[in-house]
């Protein structure tokens, strides 16, 4: 099987199990850098963690044959879709996964009704920021009209993410 080779779908409660050591591979990509020292990359969700929000109908897996591959974790605020997590793992990195994943998303909260998606990234990591860019996402200026996402980057912050790289995006539907 080649990397070019995998299928996007809901999660089920079953793909829980596989979430943590994708996100935990993701996670060291960022490992190697200076402002990042004191974040633990071991440190991510539980599979029943995942569970929780797979429940609630917006997470969606990647799937490299009977594999999974990578995931999107999102869960609804009043009329947005908030992504918390989307982590592909290294292995099979650069085959338009994370990009398949996030239009599934758009798909998915279109046909839900919601006005729009966010999430919170790093500003000047390349596959963060100017990735959801390419996808249509938008930087949220004026975090005062999004106190959500202020307090999400406050709460990155307080565990240790550097909060003059972080800013929350905004992708709006229709």
């Amino acid at each position: 099987m080649t990397t070019e080779e995998w299928s996007l779908r809901l999660a089920q409660m079953d793909d829980a199990e596989h979430l943590p050591a994708i996100e935990r591979a993701a996670g060291q990509l960022f490992s190697g850098d200076p402002d990042l020292t004191n974040i633990d990359f071991d440190d991510v969700w539980t599979a029943a963690e995942h569970r929780q929000f797979i429940r609630r109908g917006h997470c969606l897996v990647a799937a490299a044959g009977e594999l999974i591959v990578g995931f999107l974790t999102s869960q609804p605020f009043r009329r947005e879709l908030h992504i918390w997590e989307m982590s592909v793992h290294p292995d099979f990195q650069q085959c338009g996964i994370g990009a398949g994943l996030l239009r599934a998303c758009i798909i998915d909260a279109n046909n839900s009704g919601f006005s729009a998606i966010t999430l919170t990234t790093f500003r000047d990591v390349p596959w963060n920021r100017p990735f959801y860019q390419k996808i249509g996402f938008t930087v949220v200026e004026d975090m005062a009209a999004h106190p959500r996402l202020a307090d999400e980057i406050s709460e990155e912050a307080n565990n240790g993410l550097p909060r003059d790289r972080r800013c929350g995006m905004i992708y709006f539907i229709g």
